[in-house]
């Protein structure tokens, strides 16, 4: 029943009470003191969040963190909440790397905030907390967005207001999502930046025209050339079937609609005449079931 008012309790104050502790938890200002912890607690009775949607965690970063903390110790204290399923016992809401530090550096007590968290809002600082980092990958901060908007029902204004970013930059991420998997590793991998990928959503051939702009080293500017021109043949061009060019608006409103449901989507408008075909395309069952939930949605 918690977790079901949680999740109905809209953006407004409660979103911002979470960005709040997120924010603190993240980079207090230098002006600002360390949140004092509530109390100590023994590195072994505090446990991960199952659920933590950022599951990859860099070994040289988390050493550069324990040697850190083995010198100074925990500056800001780990944010967590009685653990659900097990008295005397902690659930990490936010600082999961800190925890993890501390354990090679052989903390036997951590810092902690305690707060009373139901599941849905445990789900989304842990969101939120990844979406601020600075070292996010754009595919996760996309899938974050997402997340935000799917699960608990924010619009792209919304979170605009809220996480300080602007609705095309959130819009541009999530669009992000539509590029092919092997595509995303790239930029996971941060060989593509996401200003190159933006040129290749909707683009047939975006895994072969990535593979191209990263060999090569171009330009975001020579990687939009390249996704409208294609990579040119060598040798006697093809007779293939041209391509047709969609217009500006077409191509807008594919972008808007791709950004809104997460998914690819394209519109074949019939030349002269008001006529077409809106295709949408879903990567697996649980993306057709967000779908039909949109489509029917009040």
């Amino acid at each position: 029943m918690a977790d079901k008012k949680g999740k109905n309790r809209g953006l407004g104050r409660g979103l911002s009470a979470l960005m709040a502790d997120v924010n603190q938890d993240i980079a207090p200002q230098p002006e600002q003191a360390p949140r004092r912890a509530d109390m100590r607690i023994p590195v072994e009775r505090i446990f991960p969040n199952p659920d933590q949607p950022r599951r990859a965690f860099n070994d040289d970063a988390l050493q550069e963190l324990a040697a850190s903390i083995a010198e100074k110790g925990i500056i800001q204290p780990l944010i967590v909440r009685s653990h659900p399923k097990s008295d005397g016992t902690y659930e990490i809401v936010a600082g999961e790397r800190r925890w993890r530090a501390s354990q090679i550096a052989k903390l036997h007590e951590i810092p902690v905030i305690v707060r009373e968290y139901s599941d849905t809002e445990v789900l989304e600082v842990a969101i939120i907390e990844n979406i601020q980092r600075a070292d996010l990958n754009p595919i996760d901060e996309g899938t974050g967005y997402r997340q935000l908007m799917q699960k608990f029902g924010h619009t792209q204004e919304q979170l605009s207001t809220v996480l300080g970013k602007s609705r095309s930059h959130i819009a541009n991420a999530m669009r992000l999502l539509n590029l092919p998997e092997t595509v995303h590793k790239l930029l996971i991998d941060g060989r593509l930046s996401a200003g190159h990928a933006r040129a290749l959503v909707g683009n047939d051939d975006a895994t072969k025209l990535a593979d191209h702009i990263v060999r090569n080293g171009l330009s975001v500017r020579d990687a939009e050339r390249l996704a409208k021109s294609g990579i040119k043949p060598k040798g006697k061009a093809s007779a293939g079937k041209k391509t047709a060019i969609k217009d500006a608006d077409t191509a807008q409103i594919e972008a808007e609609l791709s950004a809104a449901l997460g998914m690819k989507v394209s519109i074949d408008h019939s030349a002269g005449s008001e006529s077409g075909r809106l295709s949408v395309n879903y990567r697996n069952l649980d993306q057709l079931d967000d779908l039909l939930r949109a489509l029917f949605r009040g």
